[in-house]
C-alpha cells in the first residue's frame, strides 16, 4: 500500500472506526464507502491517487474490515450505516458539505446518508451503485415487489458455500465459491485481475467480512413464494432488501447536490440481468420452479437507478451517468486511471458555481 496512506482508528459516539486516510490539509473532504463483502482496502489506488488533491477518508464499515463489530438491525434499511458515517463525520470534525461516494452497497449508504443530510453532502459519486430498491425480489422499474414477502431477497439469497468460506477464511481457489473466485469472476470483468499482492490484499479484505445472524448475510425464513425464502430482520443482506429499504426519497432531497454515476458496461451484479438476482437465476434455469418472466422477471436494477436519478433531475438536481465500456462491477479498480480523471473532471466541474 502506499506510504502515505495512514491507517487510524477513531472512537465515535457509536463504535470505534478503522479508516484509511491521506490528503493534503487544504484539500476538501472526500469520503468514500466500501461494498458489500469487502473493506477500505479496496481503496487503496483511489486514495493514493486523489491525495494530492483531497483529504481523503475510507472507513471500514459496520460488519466489516477492522471496525468495531456491532450488530446491524436490517428494519432500518441502510439507516445504521448511514448514522455510523455521520457519527464517524462529526468525530473527526470534518467541515461539512463532503464529496461522498460510494461503490456498490456504499452507493447506496451514500444515497441514505444524502437523504437524512442532505446539507451534508457536496457531490454525490454512485460506483455501480446498488439499486434504491434493494437487492431482489422486485420487477419493475417503481421497485414493485414479485410478492407480498419479499421473497428471493434478504439473508436466505446469498450463496451459503460462500458464506463459509469467507468465515473459514479461504484464501485460497479450489471451489468456485472460494472468495478469490467470486472477486474474479463477480467483481471484476473476465479475464482482468490484479497483481497478486494486490489481489491477496483484496481477498483478506472479503474475509473480514463478519459473518452469522447479525452480520453477512443475517437471518432468514421459508416461504411458499418462489424461490421459497425471504428476509430476515437481522444482517446486511436483509439491510438491502426492498422489505426495508428505498432509497428512492432521495428525489425530495433538498438542497440537491450534484450526482455522478459511474458504472461498468459489464457489471454482472448490478444489472437488468444481475447474476446475483433470483429472477436471472430462474429465467436461465438455474433455480427450478421459476414463475415466469410475468411473476418474477430479473430484477431491473439499472433501469430503477436511472429512473430515480431522472425523477431527481426533473425535481430540480442534477446527475450525470458515465459508462466504462469493457468494466465489471469494479470501475474504479478496473479502469484506475480513467476512473481517476473522470473524478477529477467530473467532480471539479460539478461543484464550480
Amino acid at each position: 500500500m502506499d506510504a502515505r496512506i495512514e491507517t487510524k482508528t477513531i472512537q465515535t459516539d457509536r463504535l470505534l472506526v478503522s479508516y484509511l486516510t491521506a490528503g493534503v490539509p487544504e484539500g476538501e473532504p472526500l469520503l468514500l464507502i466500501h461494498g458489500n463483502a469487502s473493506a477500505n482496502l479496496f481503496w487503496d489506488d483511489t486514495i493514493a491517487a486523489l491525495c494530492d488533491q483531497y483529504r481523503v477518508y475510507a472507513p471500514d464499515m459496520r460488519g466489516y474490515g477492522a471496525s468495531e463489530a456491532l450488530p446491524i438491525d436490517a428494519t432500518r434499511g441502510l439507516r445504521d450505516w448511514s448514522d455510523d458515517l455521520h457519527s464517524f463525520i462529526r468525530a473527526l470534525g470534518l467541515p461539512t458539505p463532503v464529496h461522498l461516494a460510494g461503490w456498490s452497497l456504499g452507493g447506496g449508504i451514500a444515497m441514505q446518508f444524502a437523504i437524512d443530510h442532505p446539507q451534508e453532502v457536496r457531490s454525490l459519486i454512485l460506483i455501480a451503485p446498488m439499486s434504491p430498491y434493494g437487492f431482489g425480489g422486485t420487477k419493475d422499474i417503481a421497485g414493485t415487489p414479485c410478492y407480498s414477502s419479499f421473497s428471493g431477497s434478504g439473508g436466505g439469497a446469498v450463496n451459503s458455500e460462500l458464506v463459509k468460506r469467507i468465515a473459514a477464511k479461504d484464501m485460497g481457489n479450489e471451489s468456485p465459491s472460494s472468495p478469490r473466485n467470486v472477486m474474479n469472476q463477480l467483481y471484476f470483468k473476465p479475464p482482468f485481475q490484479v497483481g497478486p499482492e494486490q489481489e491477496d490484499r483484496y481477498v483478506r479484505a472479503i474475509l473480514s467480512t463478519r459473518t452469522g445472524e447479525d452480520f453477512y448475510p443475517g437471518t432468514f425464513e421459508y416461504v411458499n413464494d418462489w424461490p421459497g425464502v425471504a428476509p430476515g430482520t437481522t444482517g446486511i443482506t436483509n439491510a438491502i432488501s426492498p422489505k426495508y429499504v428505498n432509497l428512492s426519497g432521495i428525489v425530495q432531497m433538498e438542497p440537491k447536490c450534484p450526482i455522478i454515476w459511474i458504472r461498468g458496461a459489464d457489471d454482472a451484479i448490478v444489472s437488468d440481468q444481475s447474476l446475483a438476482d433470483f429472477g436471472t437465476l430462474g429465467k436461465l434455469g438455474y433455480v427450478p420452479g421459476w414463475p415466469g418472466e410475468d411473476e418474477y422477471p430479473p430484477q431491473p436494477m439499472v433501469s430503477q437507478i436511472r429512473d430515480v436519478l431522472e425523477q431527481y433531475q426533473r425535481a430540480g438536481g442534477s446527475y450525470q451517468e458515465i459508462v466504462m465500456e469493457n468494466v465489471g462491477h469494479a470501475p474504479h479498480i478496473e479502469k484506475a486511471e480513467e476512473f481517476i480523471e473522470l473524478i477529477r473532471k467530473t467532480v471539479r466541474a460539478e461543484v464550480t458555481p
